[in-house]
C-alpha cells in the first residue's frame, strides 16, 4: 500500500514539474524582499484563457514552516489600469494546513464572456491568518478571442 502512494506522488511530481517547465514568468513584487513562500512557477489552463471557458491558474510554491491558514489577495490589471480584485481563503485553494515544503495553489474560475481580449497582469498576494504577507508575485496572461457573448 505504501508503494502505490509512493509512486502516486512520485508520479505527480514528475507531472508537476514537466508542466512548470513550460510555466509563465512569474517575477516578484519586490525583487529585494526575502519572502517566507517561494514562488516556483505558474501554469495557466487553457493558455491563452477562453472567455466564457473555465481557466485553472496553479501556482507551485514552498515554504519552509507549516501554514494554517491565510488570504490570496489577486489584483488584475487591463493595459495597466486596475480592473479587477478578489479575496480567497488559502484553505480553499489549497489543503490546509500546508506542510513545510512543496506545495500547489489551484484555482478555477470562469471569465464572463464579454472580458475584452488582450493582455493582463496579475498580482498575487499571500497572507498568513496574522495578515503577515508571505508571498508577492506578478505574472502576465493573455485572454484569447476564442468565446464571445454570442457562444453562450
Amino acid at each position: 500500500m505504501e508503494i502505490k502512494k509512493f509512486n502516486l506522488l512520485f508520479f505527480s511530481t514528475l507531472c508537476l514539474l514537466h508542466a512548470f517547465a513550460t510555466a509563465t514568468d512569474v517575477h516578484y513584487c519586490d525583487k529585494k524582499a526575502d519572502y517566507d513562500v517561494e514562488v516556483k512557477g505558474v501554469e495557466i489552463s487553457p493558455d491563452p484563457v477562453a472567455r466564457g471557458q473555465p481557466a485553472t491558474f496553479s501556482i507551485a510554491a514552498a515554504t519552509s514552516q507549516a501554514l494554517s491558514g491565510g488570504k490570496l489577495v489577486i489584483d488584475v490589471s487591463y493595459f495597466g489600469w486596475h480592473v479587477y480584485s478578489e479575496t480567497h481563503d488559502l484553505c480553499g485553494e489549497t489543503p490546509c494546513p500546508v506542510s513545510a515544503g512543496d506545495f500547489v495553489i489551484a484555482h478555477s474560475q470562469v471569465l464572463p464572456g464579454f472580458t475584452p481580449p488582450g493582455s493582463y497582469a496579475l498580482t498575487m498576494k499571500m497572507y498568513d491568518g496574522n495578515k503577515h504577507e508571505l508571498t508577492c508575485v506578478k505574472f502576465g496572461f493573455d485572454i484569447g478571442f476564442g468565446s464571445s457573448v454570442a457562444d453562450i
